[in-house]
């Protein structure tokens, strides 16, 4: 038994513990579970079916999990990404006016792309061209446009008319549920409770059976007819891809953001989690954690068949952190992810009688964890400080995540050639500026 947990996932009995990894994935996966509920609200919004894209949330899920247990052998979990899903749905989708099919399509080739930059190592020469003070703004960038997406979403935020958004009536319905909801959430999360914003979730959904919508009368939480059923079927939206506009331009930024986002959101829950728990080896640099190149590939892996299945990019989750503060250090604590996520498959109808206004206080706190990276920007120096205001700033302003990070590039090259630090702006950087200048132009 202990060769064969060697062999499949890196287990050496002499330092680790299997009740303890079984026990670090459980714990993941409460801290994640989350998406579940969260992901078929968002996908709502272009009338994708919440049953199939559930079905295909959790199996990308599974597949991307298993593949980072059993080939790069490491305790982390992946699932179709927070801040991803947004720029599928209200940016490609909704902002820029493409089918679901076309989002669909440029995830599946940021997939294929992914594989390819990692298996030829121009990952790390990408990733080393861009400034480290954008890689920090865009996570906090991306967390402010999620905690957005979450207000509106509960009601709490709202349009006016006249002031493009203003506090919405949050003395009832929705916007008071999802008011109740962060607060027990908040109060979870500070008490380091396991599973604190899933049980957030349920503890809201919960108070939605009492708590009645002013303009139909009825309670916000309906429960479901049934509780456990097989899951849906994901035919209606399995490998439908549209080809006919892969040549375009707004596939091209598409499929760049997608990877670029993805790219980053990897590396930094890698890096970060290793030196959080004290994984990195000493001596080592930033970027040489071993089998790095393996979790990237695990990543890829996972979004092109997320993308098949027909949901949006899957990458590796910050909340893994959970299980390896737990104790998980091998391939067996993300196998255990796993097997949850495949037993909740035959939940659906709870996750899916879930109200907007309970997954709301999720969104937000998602948003205050992606935040702490604004505070390694050196906000003494404008010349660093002004691009990485503009790419957080302009995410949530523009609704768009890819504007935030095509004009923080642009103003990058600008704020460093108008200072005359000619040498602190990098080849690739005058290229992608001149390619974004050019977007706005002609798109």
């Amino acid at each position: 038994m202990a060769n064969f947990l060697s062999k499949a996932f890196g287990f050496d009995k002499a330092r680790h513990s299997v009740r303890t990894e079984i026990l670090a994935g459980i714990t993941t996966f409460l801290t994640m579970a989350y998406i579940l509920a969260v992901n078929p609200g968002i996908f709502a919004a272009i009338d994708m079916p919440g049953g199939a894209v559930f079905t295909a949330t959790a199996l990308a899920a599974i597949v991307g999990t298993l593949v980072m247990a059993l080939y790069a052998k490491k305790p982390f979990a992946l699932a179709p990404g927070m801040g991803l899903n947004a720029f599928f749905v209200f940016t490609v989708c909704l902002t820029m006016g493409h089918t679901w099919q076309f989002a669909l399509t440029a995830v599946f080739l940021e997939g294929l792309l992914f594989i390819v930059l990692t298996l030829t190592k121009v990952r790390s020469w990408l990733l080393n061209a861009i400034p480290g003070t954008l890689k920090k703004a865009i996570g906090a960038g991306i967390g402010l446009f999620i905690a957005f997406i979450g207000l509106q979403n509960a009601g709490i935020i709202v349009d006016n008319g006249a002031t493009l958004v203003s506090l919405g009536d949050v003395t009832h319905g929705t916007a008071l549920l999802a008011l109740i909801g962060i607060a027990i959430t908040a109060a979870l999360v500070m008490a380091k409770v396991r599973g604190g914003m899933l049980i957030g979730i349920l503890a809201t959904a919960a108070l939605g059976l009492v708590i009645k919508d002013p303009a139909t009368g009825e309670a916000i939480t309906k429960l479901p007819e049934k509780w456990i059923s097989f899951p849906d079927s994901l035919s209606p939206i399995f490998c439908k891809f549209e080809w006919n506009s892969i040549l375009s331009w707004d596939m091209l930024a598409v499929v760049f953001t997608f990877l670029f986002i993805d790219m980053f959101d990897t590396m930094g829950t890698i890096i970060g989690v290793h030196q959080g728990a004290g994984l990195v080896p000493e001596g080592n640099r930033r970027d040489d954690i071993p089998d790095m190149e393996k979790m990237f590939l695990a990543d890829s892996i996972a979004t092109v068949a997320g993308a098949c299945f027909g949901t949006s990019t899957t990458t590796t989750y910050v909340e893994s952190a959970s299980g390896v503060g737990e104790g998980g250090r091998t391939g067996l604590t993300a196998f255990s992810v796993a097997v949850c996520f495949g037993l909740a498959l035959l939940f659906s109808p709870i996750f899916l009688a879930i109200p907007g206004a309970a997954t709301a206080p999720a969104l937000v706190l998602v948003g205050v964890m992606m935040m702490p990276s604004i505070a390694r920007i050196h906000w003494d120096n404008y010349c660093k400080a002004i691009p990485a205001f503009i790419t957080i700033i302009m995410m949530p302003l523009c609704y768009s995540i890819s504007d935030g990070i095509l004009l923080g590039v642009i103003s990058y090259v600008l704020m460093h050639a108008l200072s005359g630090k000619f040498k602190e702006i990098s080849l690739t950087m005058w290229i992608l500026a001149a390619l974004f200048i050019c977007k706005y132009i002609f798109i």
